[in-house]
């Protein structure tokens, strides 16, 4: 495997753990019998490149994967390949090395962010992983320096483990791009849902995709991780519910889907799998067993956002509030997110508010403006004021004339994210009266 060293690991990322120095003193839990793959691919050789987020989502998946404190795989059963690393011959020889030094009791975790590309028609019709030195100019081209899905499929089936998921981070927006030459393949990007039934196909086998096959993976405007990989960071940093100190398969997917589909709502990622056990992919915290904050008795959630789904709102709410609190631990429902289809919104409201403990508000001017926003905060305080405590919590992330706040919410003590130097102050503020009892009247 791969030997780890500092030059591979995201120095921005690793500032949010304890050091690998500190804990290297004192003896941590790991995931025993556990080995991962972990393939980024930005700079292709003659093929459309990715965003350097590539790269970045592929070393900090690594990072968060070896850390004692985190997931706990033993670093030596880590495989890092990025760019260059990531050839053809050397995914068949990762691959391989899984096959041979696996058996059926391990765990196997393989992340692959890239490119993944599809021919519908003409002979060389098939779908195709594509590394770094892949050739699209001409259909030979494409076979001989491709690996066909029929491949990665066979190599997938070598792998005697029968604890196995592939996450592909692979439909990247921009597209691979096409030849000047009019005879070559029409490669699309992408896999199908075809390429996906016939990889998970094998008993413990499961596949977790970033998008459908006609969708694509997107990056939120100045992020540093796609909006998939964000979330998945964030899960696996403490974000999917754990009481036993591991991070269990179906609970990634339960924890990605409505927060991916929630930031952006064309991109759906899909799960697909033959497993006869919920197994285990990641130690909870570095194996900490009953850590989930747990939230007070009657209460599903610590928090319902309300807000208005507009811009810039929405990117506030989905690309800093909640990733600041799922990272907190906190059990977070978002207006609009977390609807039942189906069912009349204005039902579906009472019960998010009514299974969270507190109801943040962020207030803007949008806010103020909208009248479900208002029925919502209403309905939040009517609540409390029923059971004597205080429900809401007001924030501002952008400068708002206060004096325009209804008597109900201006009596009310509203944190300010708005000043630079005061936000983190605020968001620590925020954190700490989340994971407080409902205080009293």
């Amino acid at each position: 495997m791969t030997k780890i060293t500092s030059e591979f690991l995201s120095k921005d990322f690793l500032t949010s753990f304890p050091s690998l120095q500190e804990v290297a003193q004192s003896p941590m839990p790991s995931m025993e019998n556990a080995y991962a793959l972990v393939v980024g691919i930005a700079n292709y050789q003659k093929i459309r490149p990715l965003p350097e987020t590539v790269l970045k989502d592929a070393q900090d998946i690594q990072t968060l994967l070896i850390h004692p404190h985190y997931c706990g795989y033993a670093p030596e059963n880590v495989q890092l390949l990025l760019d260059g690393q990531a050839t053809q011959a050397a995914l068949h020889q990762a691959l391989d090395r899984l096959a041979q030094g696996t058996k059926a009791d391990s765990t196997v975790f393989i992340y692959i962010s890239s490119h993944g590309g599809r021919v519908d028609f003409g002979p060389h019709q098939g779908e195709y992983l594509l590394p770094v030195d892949a050739d699209s100019t001409s259909g030979a081209s494409l076979t001989a320096t491709a690996i066909p899905s029929t491949q990665f499929t066979e190599a997938l089936r070598a792998i005697p483990a029968r604890k196995l998921v592939v996450v592909f981070d692979c439909c990247h927006s921009g597209g691979i791009g096409q030849p000047k030459d009019d005879a070559a393949p029409v490669l699309k990007a992408g896999f199908s849902d075809n390429a996906y039934e016939a990889l998970k196909q094998g008993k413990g086998r499961a596949i977790l995709a970033s998008s459908r096959s006609e969708e694509f993976s997107y990056v939120a405007q100045g992020a540093t991780n796609s909006v998939f990989t964000q979330h998945f960071l964030a899960g696996l940093k403490g974000g999917i519910a754990s009481d036993d100190g591991l991070i269990r398969l179906f609970n990634v997917f339960e924890y990605l889907q409505p927060r991916v589909t929630g930031a952006f709502p064309d991109q759906h990622p899909i799960f697909k799998a033959e497993l006869e056990e919920n197994f285990p992919v990641a130690l909870y915290l570095g194996g900490q067993k009953g850590a989930v904050p747990q939230v007070e008795e009657g209460f599903r959630y610590d928090a319902y956002i309300s807000y208005v789904d507009q811009a810039p709102d929405t990117g506030w709410v989905w690309d800093i509030l909640v990733p600041k609190l799922e990272d907190a631990g906190l059990k977070i429902a978002v207006s609009g997110d977390s609807e039942k289809p189906g069912v009349a919104r204005v039902v579906n409201i009472e019960r998010g508010i009514q299974q969270s403990k507190r109801t943040v508000v962020m207030l803007s001017e949008t806010y103020l403006a909208d009248h479900m926003a208002a029925f919502e905060n209403t309905l939040g305080q009517t609540m409390g004021i029923q059971e004597g405590t205080y429900r809401l919590l007001p924030i501002k992330s952008t400068p708002l004339d206060t004096s325009r706040l209804p008597t109900r919410l201006s009596m009310l003590t509203t944190l300010d994210l708005t000043h630079p130097r005061r936000a983190e102050r605020e968001f620590s503020r925020l954190i700490e009266a989340l994971r407080q009892p409902l205080p009293r009247m």
